[in-house]
């Protein structure tokens, strides 16, 4: 039977969010102490609200940290540099409050004669791919965090000069048979300067942001929306109050899966609110990656100072091409699980978080990201090949058929 049509909407938003510059500032404090101590313990968390920028956590590393510099070096890329904007990166002030890692957490956590690593805190983490994109992501986040890029750069490049750096995007995309068709409609609000008017501002979003990112999806029936309120002078911290880690659906999948609830920016990799998503997408990307199933969602467990994960769950949504079962053993005999394997095997003990930050953690074209690789697919191959089927049609999917 054939499937019904429905409509799923993702959302991104700019590095000049005032969410995402907390974001940003923490893993731009996290990367300081990386370079230069690559055992560094960061747990370090921003709020920004007009006039000032706070950042507070516990931090246990051999290096000096300026956090004044680093908090004005972040803010003055992200493009706050004009004091007409209400804030910016030379008045702000900067206030800090940090102290060490806590010795009840980092006995549990530090490799021992007698102890291997164990997780830095307890919980359970997501990962996530589909098939529906070459990034194996879904196709609407992709949209959205191609969107707010495209933004910024059209913004930094001064191709429109009245651009600001706060904005966000939002894409709905109808779905056929489980697969992308059309775009429903696009939101873009972006800042701008007083003395535009807003023809002009939709005029050019639609032509230099909307049209060159998201044309082949585009038709006759699409609705967009520009600044709907009509007005975004006001914007960024002055605007809104910023905070660490208020953008997890942003930074992951766009809703699509589940999520553990945990942030990703500025904790080091013994988190594993971090490092064990990262691993989850590499363990879900390369099963998609493999063809072992359309979509894919993995779930890890961990306990605060144990290595081993209590739980690993492999969950494709009725598309699984060989039983589930058999693709939970391929997991556990290829993929790291344990906190320093995951750290080692990704190489995560690098100063490469700040551009995680912004415009997604998944389905980035870049060698640093190394979660992305797809270094398992043919070893998944090789091990499942025997067993390759054709999956039974799920509860589930009978239930969204039309």
């Amino acid at each position: 039977m054939k499937q019904r049509k429905y409509i799923f909407t993702s959302e991104s938003v700019t590095e000049g969010h005032p969410d995402k510059m907390c974001d940003l500032i923490s893993d731009a404090i996290l990367d300081e102490a990386l370079k230069e101590d690559p055992e560094s313990r960061v747990a370090c968390e921003t709020l920004t609200k007009t006039g000032f920028v706070i950042v507070a956590g516990e931090i246990t590393t051999k290096t000096y940290i300026d956090v004044q510099r680093v908090v004005r070096e972040t803010i003055k890329e992200i493009g706050y540099t004009d004091p007409s904007y209400g804030f910016d990166h030379e008045g702000c002030g900067v206030l800090d409050s940090i102290s060490e890692q806590s010795p009840d957490i980092a006995q549990g956590v530090n490799t021992a004669e007698d102890h291997e690593q164990g997780a830095g805190d307890q919980g359970l983490m997501f990962g996530y791919a589909s098939n529906e994109t070459k990034e194996l992501m879904p196709l609407p986040i992709v949209l959205a965090h191609k969107l707010c890029y495209k933004l910024a750069q059209i913004r930094k490049k001064g191709v429109l000069k009245y651009l600001r750096p706060d904005g966000k995007s939002e894409v709905a995309v109808e779905y056929e048979n489980g697969k992308p068709t059309r775009i429903e409609a696009v939101v873009i609000a972006t800042q701008h300067s007083p003395d535009v008017d807003l023809v002009t501002i939709r005029k050019d979003i639609k032509k230099h942001i909307i049209e060159p990112v998201c044309g082949e999806y585009l038709d006759e029936n699409t609705k967009i929306f520009v600044n709907g309120t009509g007005k975004f002078v006001i914007g960024g911290p002055v605007g809104d109050a910023g905070l660490t880690g208020r953008k997890i659906i942003v930074d992951t999948y766009g809703g699509h899966g589940s999520h553990g609830g945990g942030c990703f920016s500025g904790k080091d990799p013994s988190k594993v609110d971090r490092s064990a998503s990262y691993a989850a997408r590499y363990i879900a990307k390369n099963i998609v990656g493999a063809g072992l199933a359309d979509k894919c969602e993995v779930q890890l467990a961990y306990v605060i100072g144990v290595a081993d994960p209590i739980s690993v769950l492999v969950h494709t949504f009725g598309t699984n091409k060989i039983p589930e079962e058999k693709i939970e053993e391929l997991v556990r005999k290829h993929f790291p699980l344990k906190p320093a394997e995951i750290i080692k095997h990704l190489d995560l003990k690098r100063p490469i978080y700040k551009k995680t930050a912004a415009y997604g953690h998944f389905g980035r074209d870049d060698p640093d990201f190394t979660w992305e690789k797809l270094d398992k697919v043919d070893v998944l191959k090789k091990e499942s090949g025997s067993d390759l089927k054709e999956p039974k049609k799920t509860g589930e999917e009978v239930a969204l058929d039309g």
